[in-house]
């Protein structure tokens, strides 16, 4: 039997790019350090390095004491390029921030944007993300090659691109990531933003470990995320998790008279029916919330919010069967541990299901943080698609 051999600069291509894999995943290395992460020799971990640094990927970054009288340099990946933007969209505001391929922490931005959709457009605030990000990181907005907008809703992968969303007023709603692309000269990843929270949770978060979990989001509407495997169930038309729109039970219509879908009975306006039921005023659903935490009655507004979501969850465990549950979102952040346990135990009562249910361990921005998670391997590929380019060239 014959056997395919690799040629020098393939095997040469297949080193740097582990080579700088190592680098991107544990920062700074010494020639020593790389050949015990990458299984190479010092010869080929020196001419892996010189590669790198002749093309633009890594530069030495100081010594570091070695052996007596020796010092030992320090081999770093660059992370100034290429750069994405992680842009997380609600209905008055833009969150950004850029990305690089080593997943480091750069500072966030807000834009506040109009209700009005005759105000609105998409290229003018995606390019505001851009230049804005950019330069709150102190980083070139040239760089940007790539853009990841989580939003609420999602955008058919069909040939038209239609985008499904009541968040972004003026928004085209038919080929949106070509004209971004176009215009402003980037790849652009529109995504669900409940898919980017269990990324987020996958990631750091609750579903971290896990072979499958379902996520499912409270805030001010209801939605749902698949994982499995560490792979999202996007559905073939993209709108996987969509059941804020589902009708509800029978059992779970009669708790609530104002209720037909799981979006009226565990959404913003239930929450905010539910604190004026206990005599609390809200002007929003962030202040019910708010009112709820600091309430005397915190405990019976969760166990009757865990009743309602216990119902709305049923058609998630009926379709995936998950080993756990995670809640997300501002409703489940303010519930904390609380409203999971009122929800696993309303599954157990309801059901024949029993999945541990858990609160998100994401309390900050996890739309953002997922779209951050999203961009970095995208990010992290196009470099090392370069250097394998490069290597072979």
């Amino acid at each position: 039997m014959r056997t395919t051999q690799g040629t020098p600069s393939w095997l040469g291509a297949v080193n740097d790019r582990v080579g700088l894999s190592a680098l991107l995943e544990h920062g700074p290395l010494t020639r020593n350090r790389i050949c015990e992460l990458v299984g190479v020799s010092k010869p080929t971990a020196s001419m892996m390095m010189t590669r790198l640094i002749a093309a633009g990927v890594v530069e030495e970054r100081g010594q570091v004491a070695g052996n007596p009288g020796r010092n030992a340099a320090l081999y770093a990946a660059r992370t100034d390029r290429p750069l994405g933007v992680a842009i997380a969209i609600e209905a008055g505001e833009l969150r950004a921030s850029v990305v690089d391929a080593a997943g480091g922490e750069r500072p966030a931005v807000r834009i506040a944007l109009s209700a009005d959709a005759a105000e609105r457009d998409a290229v003018r605030e995606v390019g505001a993300a851009i230049r804005e990000a950019s330069r709150a990181a102190g980083t070139d907005a040239a760089a940007v090659h790539s853009v990841c907008i989580g939003t609420a809703g999602y955008v058919d992968p069909g040939e038209q691109g239609t985008l499904f969303s009541e968040t972004l007023p003026g928004w085209p709603v038919t080929r949106l990531r070509g004209m971004l692309e176009a215009e402003l000269g980037v790849a652009v990843f529109v995504e669900n933003d409940v898919n980017l929270a269990a990324i987020a949770e996958r990631e750091s978060g609750a579903g971290e470990g896990r072979d499958v979990f379902a996520l499912l989001w409270l805030g001010n509407g209801v939605g749902a995320s698949f994982d499995v495997a560490g792979d999202l169930h996007r559905g073939s038309f993209g709108g996987a998790g969509e059941i804020g729109f589902l009708p509800l039970s029978a059992a779970a219509q009669a708790l609530d008279a104002h209720a037909v879908t799981s979006q009226d009975l565990a959404g913003a306006a239930a929450v905010r029916r539910i604190a004026a039921a206990h005599g609390l005023d809200s002007a929003d659903h962030r202040s019910a919330l708010e009112s709820i935490a600091a309430s005397a009655d915190r405990d019976a507004i969760i166990e009757e919010l865990g009743e309602r979501i216990a119902h709305i969850s049923l058609p998630l465990l009926a379709t995936l069967d998950p080993g756990r549950l995670v809640l997300a979102g501002p409703t489940a952040i303010v519930g904390g541990a609380p409203l999971a346990e009122a929800v696993e135990r309303g599954i157990r009562r309801l059901s024949r299901w029993y999945p541990e249910v858990v609160a998100t361990r994401i309390d900050h921005d996890p739309v953002l943080h997922g779209a951050r998670a999203f961009l970095t391997a995208k990010v992290r590929e196009e470099l090392l698609g370069t250097v394998a380019r490069l290597s072979l060239s």
